[in-house]
């Protein structure tokens, strides 16, 4: 799983705002009295006038090192020093001469205002610099989640980025809960634990849902839960905020809009960490602290993945639907003529049988009984077809696989064919030492009568046609040859596909019925068997032996692993 190089970590120079104001106070007043000390040893004043501009550069520096503060302690103990140890009378805060009094108060407003313009600089520049770092890190997450098709795995990458870029402000997990489609949430994401080590208390689930109907932020303390930040279960009762709280759940609502689709759950460390959904969405007022107002971002971020991910779910859904109605016309419009044909057959034969004023020889009635189940057969084969098709469709199509002679499943397949087949001649290619195919007895009898039936109405009547069964590698390869018109070449992967029929093929005396799902099926179930079929069209040895040209259709069954198991 992808994530974020080089993160960047939040605040990592920050200090806390009472160790900081130790600090700048410190520097600033030693530097300044290093300062004076310097020129009250080296004996510099009153020999250079104006060496108080060292001050300046002290200024300077700490002003753009550590702000403004700084600065200004600097200034005011320099002033003070340098009236102390180096103006008339010496070792007393007064001043006897005026211009002095005028020279140290231009010295402190000159440092203020100089330590203000240094202190501005550095701010600007830092801030600069954070803005670089944060857009990299957006970058990086952005490319990171865009690179992840799944969801989880994109929320994943967010929750651990949060971890890692603001532990300085106390993070120290984190996890993504989803509201479904009945408005339960579910843990998506989680960043210290995998999801399925992560579990929900009815506490937990209750607060998650107030915060998101009343998209308001929740702080959970609670002692006991939050001991272990690893701990399942982080809280299990509310109390009161109290200062004493070091380790606390916040509960952040995920919004999109006005609506709420989720929840973020931290578990923070440390004093509460400012945050405000009321001040993130004033307009025209930013959020005064930059960590809270990059933190959104990472929300807004996981929001935009997930809306992402609904309206990918919506448009498959869309486009499933659209494609469900386009079968459902393309259906009926492609069976509908032949339904009614053999139906219309089975009638006429049925009604002739019926008449009282003929009376039929036995060879007619015969002939009549034949063709309705001729008929009969051709529409179970139609329904056969439109069943393994919406099963495929569905992914409900798995094959119950036995141990069965091929050669002994084409004999069969022939035999109940023999109707259609009668008037050619069927040339069997079947070697003795054919090993048995684990295969569905039923579903590859569907597809030899499928690409049989396919030859018998794309050639003439009494031109031959061929199967051939022999070991190929790995795997047991069948071929069905015919002496028809053959199929372009730019049609060869086509017919494979729903309800595609070549067109132009017609020969004088052909007739060209079929729904154009017979090859559709055949495909759908050879792959199922882990196979795979194709056509060729006047290319191969078979078809080149005939003055007719002629197309072949092949397909393979696995032989390698069922041998295994066969012979251990």
């Amino acid at each position: 799983m992808k994530s974020i190089e080089h993160i960047f970590l939040l605040g990592v120079s920050k200090e806390r705002r009472s160790v900081r104001i130790m600090v700048d106070t410190v520097l600033g007043a030693t530097g300044a009295l290093l300062g004076t000390f310097c020129i009250y040893y080296g004996q510099l004043y009153p020999k250079i006038p104006n060496i108080s501009i060292l001050y300046l550069l002290l200024v300077l520096a700490l002003a753009s090192t550590r702000g403004l503060y700084s600065a200004i302690i600097t200034s005011i103990v320099a002033f003070l020093s340098f009236d102390y140890l180096l103006v008339s009378p010496r070792y007393t805060f007064s001043i006897a001469a005026l211009e002095e009094w005028l020279a140290l108060f231009i010295f402190l407003v000159t440092a203020m205002i100089t330590g203000q313009l240094a202190s501005a600089l550095g701010q600007h520049a830092q801030q600069a610099t954070e803005r670089e770092n944060e857009t990299r890190v957006l970058y990086e997450l952005v490319n990171a989640t865009t690179n992840e098709e799944d969801l989880s795995k994109q929320l994943a990458i967010i929750v651990r980025s949060i971890v890692q870029v603001f532990a300085a402000v106390g993070v120290r997990d984190c996890a993504i809960l989803l509201a479904d489609a009945n408005g339960k949430l579910l843990l998506m994401a989680n960043a210290c634990l995998p999801v399925a080590q992560v579990g929900l208390s009815p506490d937990e689930e209750v607060i998650a849902a107030s915060a998101m109907s009343q998209r308001q932020i929740f702080d959970v303390y609670d002692e006991a839960a939050a001991h272990d930040i690893h701990r399942p279960f982080w809280f299990r009762r509310v109390i009161a905020a109290t200062q004493a709280s070091r380790r606390y759940v916040r509960i952040v609502p995920l919004q999109s809009g006005q609506r709420s689709v989720g929840v973020v759950r931290l578990l923070m460390e440390g004093h509460a960490w400012p945050l405000s959904i009321e001040r993130r969405g004033r307009a025209g007022h930013e959020d005064p602290h930059t960590e809270t107002a990059f933190f959104w971002t990472f929300l807004d971020q996981a929001t935009s993945v997930i809306e992402h991910a609904r309206l990918r779910r919506e448009s498959m859904q869309m486009e499933l639907l659209q494609r469900t109605d386009a079968l459902r016309s393309a259906l009926l419009s492609s069976v509908s003529h032949d339904l009614r044909t053999p139906l219309a057959s089975i009638k006429a034969a049925a009604s002739s049988l019926l008449q009282d004023d003929v009376h039929w020889d036995e060879e007619t009635k015969h002939s009549f009984v034949l063709a309705i189940e001729n008929e009969a057969d051709r529409l179970n084969r139609l329904v056969s077809n439109l069943l393994d098709m919406s099963r495929i469709e569905g992914g409900a199509l798995k094959p119950e696989k036995e141990w069965y002679p091929l050669d002994e499943l084409v004999h069969d397949v022939l035999g109940h064919m023999q109707f259609l087949l009668q008037g050619r001649e069927i040339v069997t290619v079947l070697p003795d030492d054919l090993p048995p195919v684990e295969l569905d007895y039923l579903q590859i009898d569907q597809v030899l009568t499928n690409l049989l039936e396919n030859a018998a109405c794309y050639t003439p009547a009494t031109s031959p046609i061929e199967i051939a069964v022999e070991v190929a590698d790995d795997n047991m390869l069948v071929s069905i040859a015919d002496c028809g018109p053959g199929i372009p070449e730019d049609d060869l992967e086509r017919i494979f596909d729903k309800f595609y029929r070549v067109s132009g093929t017609a020969r004088e005396g052909l007739k060209l019925p079929g729904s154009g799902l017979g090859l559709a099926v055949c495909r759908g179930i050879i792959e199922a068997h882990g196979g795979r079929v194709w056509a060729e069209s006047c290319a191969e040895s078979r078809a080149e032996s005939r003055k007719e040209g002629g197309a072949i259709f092949h397909f393979t069954l696995p032989l390698r692993q069922m041998e295994e198991q066969l012979y251990g």
